[in-house]
């Protein structure tokens, strides 16, 4: 069983949690791919209460042959980034990542270096970032169905750790449990994903802050439900009363739109609700 790296031990809950809902903005994103495997993306969002827009251009090319991919992007805000990966050049399941970003309008600037290693039940990573000297770390390890994983993060300048997380999950054929100990082990999350029939996903997901015990246990559940090949709908609420509904339909081969709705139960009646949609062509 080939290990997901730390970030996406819980990727199915959290997909199922937040993925498809668009709340508070009107999204467009359009995706190409040229005849020599280039790809571009423009993202462009508004936010419908400030109305300020966001937008991106971001480009991609893969030399699949030489395990070699280059990216670049440039955004609203006058940021221009950079990626070179390799992968699988030097040895198998390895691949190295140098990257930089830099404010055209700022002396904003970063410089980072990431090895990735990956092999049957074990994926570890080191990001090294140069100019604000740290070094983030993490490992996850698998074995019939078993994971665990930690994280730290180390600060050059301070001397001092500034990150510690660890988890503890289970993967079944069509299940996953996990528990994670986030911020030293002041922060616990219990999850559980199940795709419960062909068409229908569940999720719950229930976090108690150690630093926070007046606030008690905060509790969501979420689930997903396929109408048809070209559609399905997704709702999800909390124990705070919030209920979070999305629609999503494949329009034609490549153009899908996406319809959601935060609520506020507890305040029905006043203007505490956030709406959006969302709009991706493909080609």
């Amino acid at each position: 069983m080939l290990p997901p790296n730390y970030s996406d031990i819980c990727k199915p809950v959290n997909d199922l949690f937040s993925k498809d809902y668009p709340f508070g903005a009107l999204k467009l994103e359009v995706k190409t791919t040229t005849a020599n495997g280039v790809s571009f993306t423009v993202n462009g969002a508004q936010d419908i209460k400030s109305g300020a827009i966001i937008s991106e251009l971001k480009t991609k090319y893969a030399d699949k042959v030489n395990g070699l991919t280059y990216t670049e992007s440039w955004n609203t805000a006058n940021l221009v980034t950079g990626q070179v990966e390799i992968a699988n050049k030097f040895a198998k399941g390895l691949k190295l990542e140098l990257s930089g970003s830099s404010a055209l309008n700022s002396a904003k600037r970063a410089l980072r270096t990431k090895i990735n290693y990956q092999q049957d039940n074990l994926f570890a990573r080191v990001n090294v970032d140069a100019l604000n000297p740290a070094v983030t770390a993490d490992v996850t390890i698998s074995r019939d169905g078993a994971l665990a994983g930690a994280e730290l993060a180390y600060n050059l300048n301070s001397g001092a750790v500034t990150k510690t997380n660890s988890t503890l999950g289970f993967a079944g054929p069509d299940y996953m449990i996990t528990m994670q100990g986030n911020n030293s082990l002041n922060m616990f999350q219990l999850a559980f994903y199940q795709r419960v029939t062909a068409n229908v996903e569940a999720g719950a997901r229930a976090v108690y802050d150690y630093k926070n015990p007046e606030g008690g246990v905060s509790a969501e559940l979420a689930t997903k439900y396929v109408l048809d090949k070209d559609a399905f709908v997704k709702a999800k609420v909390d124990n705070s009363g919030r209920m979070g509904l999305s629609f999503t339909q494949t329009l034609r081969p490549g153009v899908k739109l996406s319809l959601a709705g935060l609520f506020d139960t507890t305040r029905l009646q006043e203007n505490a609700h956030k709406m959006g949609a969302a709009l991706t062509f493909e080609a």
